[in-house]
């Protein structure tokens, strides 16, 4: 029986950090999106309004921007490991987040089967963000779903990894799930917990025996 091993980025993969933050670093608006970042945190905003909160700040964008940001964020260790084992198995490992999917979908590049994020405008901006392609923490369920559906599971077979309130729903959706760095909305939902930097070791608590 194979698996679907779906990750968040933000807090998840990326380790204390988020994508839209190591972005609006390289434009040097860091208490823009501290700011922003705490609004989302606060539930005074929702991933909608959070969108076009950030395509505001972020006009002057560009690809090298994104690319900077990418390479220098904080990653956990030995995900390309991870997600190595876990092709070797004839498993399956998704990425899916809030985030912007110009930045998500990199990963596909270090191993990931899929990656889903918010659908953003092309990088420089020219048009508006459009709401109804933000994803929501129940948009997290339904892709999952879909790639189900695609891969040939159910969700019987899915693990989730996650570290936030937006993760709630999903965890709750599969039978099992490893919170990690995870805050108090987390802890007492997930099968497994972990701390540390390494994502190995948080792939370990449910790595089928063999191999």
């Amino acid at each position: 029986m194979t698996r679907l091993h779906l990750f968040d980025l933000d807090g998840t993969l990326l380790h204390g950090t988020a994508a839209p933050v190591e972005i609006s670093r390289q434009l040097g608006i860091d208490a823009e999106i501290a700011d922003l970042e705490r609004d989302f945190v606060a539930r005074r905003i929702d991933s909608q309004g959070y969108a076009q909160r950030v395509h505001a700040l972020w006009g002057d964008l560009t690809e090298a921007h994104v690319a900077a940001a990418f390479q220098g964020a904080p990653w956990l260790r030995r995900i390309r490991d991870t997600w190595a084992d876990i092709r070797s198995r004839g498993e399956y490992c998704a990425v899916v987040s809030l985030s912007p999917s110009f930045f998500v979908e990199r990963l596909i590049g270090w191993g990931a089967h899929a990656t889903y994020g918010s659908r953003f405008p092309a990088v420089p901006f020219s048009e508006p963000v459009d709401p109804a392609g933000i994803l929501t923490p129940a948009a997290k369920v339904e892709i999952a779903d879909r790639l189900c559906e695609e891969f040939g599971v159910t969700r019987a077979d899915c693990v989730a990894y996650g570290d936030s309130l937006s993760d709630a729903q999903l965890f709750g959706s599969v039978p099992i799930s490893v919170a990690v760095n995870a805050d108090r909305h987390l802890l007492g939902l997930a099968t497994y917990s972990y701390a540390g930097q390494d994502l190995w070791d948080a792939y370990e608590l449910v790595r089928a025996p063999g191999n």
